[in-house]
């Protein structure tokens, strides 16, 4: 199994879009990019720890590929705000992907190129691509939060 982790908004239904990956094997929100050790959702949310709400990713190379995990990405959110998802505004919310390897890098800023390229966004795409650091798991209650609730996404 491999990982990867992405942020494109409120955790909730970035989560419930690459869990019907076919290939994902499990998937985990949480927060990653900032610099409060074992931060909180109320920590995260008052947008001055400077993580982001991710989804981590494991996922079986041998079903799904990376580039195919970085499609999902681009389709699931719009990579041209800055800091915003719909209604959801602050760093907390901004589209980033963290890589765990230097192939992993190399894969999303070209793959970043290509999305830019191919006409989709009409504005530049403002993603950060950054190698991950220390994922810290969000409380029990976020996680797999509109699946337990019988929602498909949460968006409006």
């Amino acid at each position: 199994m491999e990982k990867a982790t992405f942020g494109a908004g409120c955790f909730w239904g970035v989560e419930a879009a690459f869990r019907h990956v076919d290939g994902v094997t499990d998937t985990s929100v949480g927060y990653l990019g900032g610099t409060r050790e074992n931060p909180t959702y109320d920590d995260v949310c008052t947008d001055e720890t400077g993580h982001a709400e991710v989804v981590q990713v494991e996922y079986d190379p041998a079903r799904v590929s990376y580039a195919q995990l970085l499609e999902v990405f681009w389709q699931i959110h719009d990579p041209t705000t800055l800091n915003c998802q719909g209604p959801d505004v602050g760093a907390q919310y901004r589209s980033a992907i963290f890589t765990h390897s230097p192939e992993q890098e190399a894969e999303a800023r070209a793959s970043k190129e290509r999305a830019q390229a191919s006409g989709r966004f009409v504005r530049p795409i403002v993603t950060e691509i950054t190698p991950a650091s220390t994922f810290w798991r969000a409380e029990e209650y976020h996680q797999r939060y509109l699946e337990r609730r019988g929602m498909a996404s949460c968006h409006i």
